[in-house]
C-alpha cells in the first residue's frame, strides 16, 4: 500500500492511498474514521492501517495522481534520526574505515518539504550545498529497547529522503546539525510504502541525478548497519515514536568528494530514486536577499 499526504483544493491537508495511479481519499472514504494526518493514523496502529488497506482494496473511484499536490508523507515526526557513514562505498570514497557503531545525528523537523518543493538556501550563509540519496524508514509503533530480531515489526514503511547538506557549515561547525537542518534541507516522499510491498529493503537500487546526470548509483546492500540493527541501536538510547523517521545513510558519489567537487546551484533539478519506492524530485533556488 502506498500512502500519501496531500493538499486539497480547499487548502486543507489530507491523507490518501495510491491505487493504479489514482488517489483514494481515505478520510472521506472512511467517513472520518481515519484522521487527515499520517502520524495520527500510525498512532492508531494496526486497526487504522487495516482499515486503510480495506478501503483501498474496495475502492472503485479515485482521482488522477498527477492532479494532486503531494506533500511529505510525514509532516510532523517527533524526530528525524540520521545515520552517517553507513555505506561501504561511501566510506571507501572518503578513505574512512567503516565505523564500529552507527554514527547518529539529527535533522530538525522544520527542514521537511515534499516532492516538487524548492530546496532553498541563503548564498551568504552557505556556498556548498550537497545532495545525498537515502532510504528513509518510518516507525509505526512506540519502540523502546527493541531487539534486532523484533525490530522490523516496528517499521510502518519506507519513503525517500534527500539529506541535503551545507558542507561548509557541516565541516566548519565540527558537528553536523546546523549544516543538515537548514529549512527545506529534508525533502521526503513521494509516499509511504508499507513493508508488504518491499520484501527486502536491503536490496534496493538507489540513485541521485542532478539535471539528469547520474551522480550516485548504488544499492542498499552496501549498508553497513541494516535496518534492524539501527532500530535496536537507537531504541536502546531513546524511545522511537510512531511517525519517527530514520534516514539510513547515503552511498558514494556525493558532491563534496568529487574531483572537482560538485555542489547544487540555483535552478538545478535533483532527483533521488529508490527501487520499489519511486522517485523524489526537487528544484533548487538561492534565496534573494535584495
Amino acid at each position: 500500500m502506498k500512502l500519501v499526504t496531500y493538499m486539497t483544493s480547499e487548502s486543507k491537508i489530507s491523507v490518501g492511498s495510491v491505487c493504479d495511479d489514482r488517489v483514494v481519499d481515505l478520510v472521506r472514504a472512511s467517513s472520518g474514521r481515519l484522521p487527515a494526518d499520517m502520524r495520527a493514523i500510525l498512532e492508531q496502529g494496526t486497526p487504522a492501517l487495516d482499515l486503510a488497506r480495506e478501503i483501498s482494496a474496495a475502492a472503485v473511484e479515485g482521482y488522477p495522481l498527477e492532479s494532486f499536490n503531494l506533500l511529505a508523507p510525514i509532516l510532523n515526526p517527533s524526530k528525524i534520526i540520521a545515520i552517517g557513514l553507513n555505506y561501504m562505498d561511501h566510506c571507501r570514497e572518503q578513505g574512512h574505515e567503516p565505523p564500529k557503531t552507527p554514527k547518529v545525528f539529527t535533522k530538525f523537523t522544520t527542514a521537511i518539504v515534499g516532492p516538487g518543493a524548492t530546496i532553498r538556501w541563503d548564498p551568504q550563509l552557505t556556498k556548498q550545498v550537497d545532495y545525498e540519496a537515502e532510504l528513509a524508514v518510518v516507525i509505526g509503533q512506540t519502540a523502546r529497547r527493541v531487539s534486532e530480531a523484533d525490530a522490523m515489526d516496528y517499521v510502518a514503511g519506507y519513503t525517500i529522503c534527500n539529506d541535503v547538506s551545507a558542507r561548509d557549515l557541516q565541516f566548519s561547525d565540527g558537528q553536523w546539525v546546523r549544516g543538515k537542518s537548514l529549512d527545506t534541507f529534508c525533502p521526503l516522499g513521494p509516499w509511504l510504502v508499507t513493508p508488504d510491498e518491499i520484501p527486502n529493503p536491503h536490496d534496493l537500487s538507489i540513485r541521485c541525478t542532478v539535471n539528469e546526470q547520474v551522480l550516485q548509483d548504488s544499492n542498499t546492500c552496501e549498508l553497513i548497519f541494516n535496518i534492524p540493527t539501527l532500530v535496536e541501536f537507537c531504541s536502546r538510547a531513546f524511545t522511537l515514536l510512531p511517525g519517527d523517521v530514520i534516514i539510513t545513510g547515503t552511498p558514494n558519489g556525493v558532491g563534496v568528494f568529487r574531483d572537482p567537487p560538485v555542489f547544487l546551484t540555483d535552478g538545478d533539478t535533483v532527483t533521488v530514486e529508490v527501487g520499489s519506492i519511486g522517485s523524489l524530485t526537487n528544484i533548487c533556488a538561492e534565496e534573494d536577499n535584495a
